[in-house]
């Protein structure tokens, strides 16, 4: 059932892009009016990387959840790119950056762990396509980070992007890679460290299968349910499909395991939004992006079309009103939470369990942020 609602999201969501080939560029220095944090995901989607990419699906909204916690709230983007090699099914799938989680998330459960064979993949042109292709803000104020994740070292094609050469393009356009290495292959420490020697970032080795731990808190009972009550307030608003991607997304949402549930639910209020993306009108009014008196009736859902303007606007008070109560409580819960899952992430790093993929973002994230004046607690 998971996978046909994910499938729905897919076909109402653009997901993949592509764009030539570009050199980074100078960039200002000058610091964006609000603190931004940009993250692109590389990861290695061949057959052995099953138990890791199980966790990365199971823990990215706890992960995004965890960057957003940051001091005052920064706007967060997300980018995905999966590889594999040639001869496979496909070399690369471009998520685009983002702020509309729910598409990344959407498209990481597509990703299957298949194909590969031989050792090395096409590392080289990943690298490369999320230096190039991706639409890093050009504003040096802006935290940019790439995660390198996989087990594998580069396959020499002649025609493949020369990694070191990347890497130097990736330090002028003030992008970090860290690099994440699944397993002890000999070659890949060689090369992923001096991927991330070379790029200004951190090298992390990680247990195979990836070393997520599932952390269930005592509030996420509850704020499922919030979450369930949150997703009867919501307005679809736009043409049909953009309703439609925006109903699926909570669907989804209520499908999820009840720790990711509550990770989205707290990183929506977090962001100041019950839906990310677009398409959902009370987070539209708030964001000043639309007045009510100018929606358009065939951007409503069909129900809605009927009612006087008065009626209408009775009925967007109305769901405010449920909305607003409703926040209150997520927003006490989502701290307890935190709490909870902070004392529960020293206790697992105390015990030596604290090496798994998230750990490992969470860690080279909040010190590299340090250096853009962003501020965890």
């Amino acid at each position: 059932m998971k996978h046909i609602l994910i499938a729905s999201i897919l076909t109402l969501l653009p997901l993949c892009a592509t764009a030539e080939e570009k050199a980074p560029v100078a960039e200002t220095v000058k610091k964006p009016a609000k603190q931004r944090i940009e993250v692109c995901f590389v990861l290695d989607t061949t057959g052995s990387m099953g138990g890791l990419i199980a966790g990365a699906k199971a823990k990215i909204w706890s992960m995004a959840n965890d960057i957003i916690s940051a001091k005052p709230t920064p706007e967060v983007r997300f980018a995905l790119i999966g590889y594999r090699d040639r001869g496979d099914d496909y070399v690369t799938k471009i998520t685009p950056l983002t702020d509309d989680l729910d598409a990344v998330y959407a498209q990481l459960n597509t990703f299957q762990a298949e194909g590969g064979g031989d050792t090395p993949e096409s590392v080289g042109r990943a690298l490369d396509e999320s230096v190039r292709k991706i639409e890093w803000t050009k504003n040096a104020g802006v935290l940019k980070i790439i995660y390198l994740v996989g087990d594998a070292p580069p396959h020499f094609y002649k025609d493949e992007p020369d990694w070191k050469k990347v890497c130097t393009d990736a330090v002028k356009g003030d992008l970090v890679i860290n690099t994440v290495q699944c397993g002890g292959d000999a070659d890949t420490t060689r090369v992923w460290k001096e991927i991330a020697d070379r790029s200004e970032g951190v090298f992390a080795a990680i247990p195979q299968e990836g070393g997520v731990v599932a952390i269930a808190a005592p509030q996420d009972k509850e704020l499922g349910e919030l979450n369930t009550k949150v997703g009867r307030t919501m307005i679809g608003w736009g043409d049909s499909r953009t309703r439609s991607s925006v109903a699926a997304k909570q669907v989804a949402s209520e499908a999820a395991t009840p720790d990711a549930s509550a990770s989205r639910l707290s990183y929506n209020m977090k962001s100041g939004k019950t839906v990310q993306g677009t398409g959902e009108l009370l987070d539209a009014i708030a964001e000043k992006k639309v007045t009510l008196d100018k929606v358009k009736k065939d951007e409503l859902p069909e129900e809605l079309r009927k009612l006087a303007p008065d009626e209408l606007k009775a009925h967007v008070e109305t769901k405010q009103k449920e909305r607003a109560e409703l926040q209150k409580r997520i927003t006490e819960l989502s701290k307890e939470r935190d709490a909870y899952i902070a004392a529960e992430r020293k206790k697992l790093a105390k015990a030596g369990k604290g090496d798994g993929f998230d750990e490992q973002v969470s860690k080279s994230l909040r010190a590299q942020a340090k250096k853009k004046g962003i501020a965890y607690e």
